[in-house]
């Protein structure tokens, strides 16, 4: 008769009542989104999935199913404050005139 991994086991009961919330593109990134939602008194852990047919990992961030709404609010709320961050720092950039064009000649 085979053992079975005990490993297994635990690390299913731990997630026994988590829901993906996200899926993160990289491990740093499923990190942040763990700090983030943790630092908003909601408690995640990080999944990351066996290598898929496609050639990528998937790393999900999963909160307890009574917190998810709560979850994805914050998530939202954190991507759109980056676009807006991002958004601003490209036009900042694009909104560097040429001071020689305001310069009046005398």
């Amino acid at each position: 008769m085979a053992k079975r991994s005990k490993k297994g086991h635990r690390s299913q009961a731990k997630m026994q009542g988590y829901v993906v919330v996200t899926f993160a593109e990289n491990l740093e990134l499923a990190r942040e989104y763990k700090t983030l939602l943790e630092v908003n008194d909601v408690s995640a852990i990080i999944n990351e999935q066996e290598e898929q047919p496609l050639g990528s990992n998937e790393i999900a961030v999963m909160v307890p199913e009574d917190f998810l709404d709560e979850a994805h609010v914050i998530i939202e709320s954190q991507n759109a404050y980056d676009d807006f961050y991002d958004y601003s720092l490209e036009n900042e950039e694009k909104d560097d005139f040429d001071d020689e064009l305001f310069e009046e000649d005398f």
